[in-house]
């Protein structure tokens, strides 16, 4: 009997109308455009705007524009995942609101949170799905609107993080232009360095949390960004050994957009061209679990059958992990 492989056979995102620019941000706090540049390597982010808006109002419209590319209709979706940070209440599922808001009835759904790594996490649960026989159309969605748990009185913080969606649909394939492989790790001593510090069950939410701002991401950039550097490029590299990929035969790394520098170390170590890595983190900033896919979705016009990609990312927690993928199809 022939394997079943999956395949990623669609890409589509939402990103907001507003743009949160470094000179607006400069006259919020401390901090302008050179120094975000020089650090972090962002010159503009895009922010969800309304009263009540939500993750899911994101998730959503990305999700619809996936399945009118792809010609599928929301009843054929088996299973839709959800990989966020930012659900628009802490239950339901957000990936339960998206199916709602979409019109998929035929289906299960859930969320799934490993931080920044949320995104390739989902792609190989949905992988697994697939493999099993018994699903024919997945689709994942990371989505976060990270300027909901943002302190826009943190310089440290507030310039990095935007708000988007990307959502991928997953199907069966039985040739080897589908998603390969993975290596995934978990270190939980990390989140010390990288949390949100109340609203969960150890520290509910109370006026005291409220007054003392633990609600927004806190984080210790120099123990993050060294870990990140090192760890992502690792298992990237460790990858690209053990599938014999080289320089020459990668067309692309595609890395979570959270820091320029992490990025250029990542590539660096790879030893391969800036020119074979997307990046788009100067105009969209850190969308954590949606970077991945808005990534796929700009560069897919580039993309050709057969192509070796390398999805990297690192989040808090921490979480990392790579994941090889020949790309399944050429773009009109």
């Amino acid at each position: 009997m022939t394997k079943i492989t999956a395949a990623i056979t669609g890409v589509e995102t939402f990103v907001p109308e507003y743009i949160l620019t470094n000179n607006e941000l400069s006259q919020m706090v401390d901090t302008s455009d050179e120094w975000i540049m020089t650090r972090i390597g962002i010159r503009e982010r895009h922010i969800l705007k309304g009263e009540g808006k939500g993750t899911s109002d994101m998730g959503a419209p990305a999700v619809e524009k996936l399945l009118k590319k792809t010609g599928t209709k929301p009843e054929e979706v088996d299973l839709l995942i959800c990989a966020t940070v930012t659900g628009d209440m802490p239950f339901p599922a957000t990936a339960n609101i998206i199916s709602d808001k979409v019109g998929i009835k035929n289906a299960f759904s859930y969320d799934i949170n490993a931080a920044c790594s949320g995104f390739v996490y989902a792609v190989i649960t949905a992988v697994k799905f697939i493999e099993s026989g018994q699903y024919r159309k997945v689709v994942v969605v990371g989505a976060d609107k990270m300027s909901s748990i943002t302190d826009y009185t943190d310089r440290t913080t507030c310039p990095i993080f935007g708000d988007a969606a990307g959502a991928i649909l997953i199907e069966p394939t039985n040739n080897d232009n589908c998603i390969i492989d993975h290596i995934f790790h978990v270190d939980g001593s990390g989140r010390k360095y990288l949390h949100q510090k109340a609203g969960g069950s150890c520290k509910p939410a109370s006026h005291e949390t409220i007054d003392a701002r633990e609600h927004f991401v806190y984080q210790e950039g120099q123990s993050v960004f060294k870990f990140a550097v090192s760890k992502m490029a690792d298992v990237s590299l460790e990858i690209m050994e053990k599938h014999g990929i080289t320089p020459d035969n990668l067309a692309w790394l595609v890395p979570h957009q959270a820091n320029m520098r992490i990025i250029d170390a990542t590539a660096r170590r790879m030893g391969i061209k800036r020119e074979q890595v997307m990046i788009n983190i100067e105009r969209y900033g850190n969308t954590t679990s949606a970077t991945i896919p808005l990534c796929l979705w700009e560069w897919e016009k580039k993309l050709k059958k057969g192509d070796n990609l390398i999805l990297a990312a690192f989040g808090g927690g921490f979480t990392w992990g790579a994941i090889y993928v020949k790309w399944a199809y050429d773009s009109n």
